[in-house]
């Protein structure tokens, strides 16, 4: 299986990708539906267990269950 942390790394370094095309959803409990989504350009940094965003928040990795890169989903697991 491959994981978040991986796939996010994979589009932040590998020649022809781009990380700002990608879209995260993550459970964020108290949030409409308990999920959040953020673009990758939103990301300003992939830690050993969080990305962290440019509002200064870290979102561990264990809470995504989706990435959606140019229009097509490229990770999903179960909320």
């Amino acid at each position: 299986m491959v994981f978040p942390r991986e796939i996010l790394n994979m589009l932040k370094w590998k020649e022809g990708e781009d990380i700002r095309d990608a879209e995260i959803y993550y459970v964020h409990r108290g949030a409409p539906g308990d999920s959040k989504t953020v673009s990758g350009s939103e990301i300003v940094s992939l830690e050993k267990f969080c990305f962290e965003l440019d509002t200064g928040s870290c979102i561990p990795y264990h809470r995504v269950y989706k990435i959606i890169y140019r229009g097509k989903p490229i990770f999903e697991r179960y909320k």
